[in-house]
C-alpha cells in the first residue's frame, strides 16, 4: 500500500487514491493535493479525552485496554478550532463490555452507537510502541505504552503507518437526550 490515503465518509484515512502531483482529474495543483494529504494524515483529539484516556490506561496497568472512540465533527463545537467543519475530532469513548451479552449470542456490536466507533484506544502495558497482528485495528488506532503520558502516545492508521496527533484544547458540545 502506498504512504498516502484518502477519507472515507467517516472522515478517517481508508485507502491510497491520491492524484500523482501535479494536478488531478478534478483540476487540484500538486499544492493543493499535498495539503489535502497532510490533513489526512492528522488525527484530532481533545485534551480531556486523550488525558481521561492515559488515566485510564494507568489505573488499568497491567492489564491491556482496548475501547471503541468516536468522533463529534469540528463544526459542532462552540469554539472555532479552526479546522474545516466536517473534520473529525476524537470526543469520546465507549467500553467494550457494553452489550456483551447480546453481542456474545448474536455477534452484534449493541456497545457502539451506529456510525460511530472508526477508532480505537489501545494500550499495550509491556510494549511494544507499534500495532501488531493481534490488536483490533480500525482507521485510526491512538496506541499508548507506559509511563502513561502523552509522548507515549501515538496515532496510526489500520496499516500501522503513523499519523500525527493533533490535541485540541476544546470542550466537545454537550448531548441531550431528546
Amino acid at each position: 500500500m502506498d504512504e498516502t490515503s484518502t477519507l472515507g465518509s467517516d472522515g478517517y484515512s481508508t485507502g491510497d487514491d491520491t492524484p500523482a502531483a501535479g494536478g488531478s482529474e478534478h483540476g487540484h495543483t500538486a499544492d493543493e493535493t499535498n495539503a489535502a494529504t497532510d490533513e489526512r494524515r492528522r488525527v484530532h483529539a481533545t485534551r480531556g479525552l486523550i488525558d481521561l484516556l492515559l488515566d485510564m490506561a494507568e489505573d488499568a496497568e497491567p492489564t491491556a485496554m482496548n475501547l471503541v472512540l468516536a468522533p463529534t465533527p469540528a463544526g459542532e463545537f462552540d469554539a472555532d478550532l479552526g479546522l474545516g467543519p466536517e473534520t473529525p475530532v476524537l470526543t469520546h469513548f465507549y467500553m467494550a463490555e457494553a452489550g456483551g451479552s447480546v453481542s456474545a449470542v448474536f455477534g452484534m456490536d449493541l456497545g457502539t452507537p451506529a456510525g460511530r466507533g472508526r477508532a480505537r484506544f489501545l494500550t499495550h502495558p509491556q510494549g511494544p510502541f507499534e500495532l501488531t497482528e493481534r490488536d483490533d485495528l480500525a482507521a485510526v488506532v491512538l496506541l499508548a505504552v507506559p509511563p502513561w503520558e502523552s509522548r507515549t502516545l501515538a496515532a496510526f492508521d489500520r496499516a500501522g503507518r503513523k499519523l500525527e496527533l493533533v490535541v485540541v484544547d476544546a470542550e466537545p458540545p454537550k448531548e441531550e437526550l431528546t
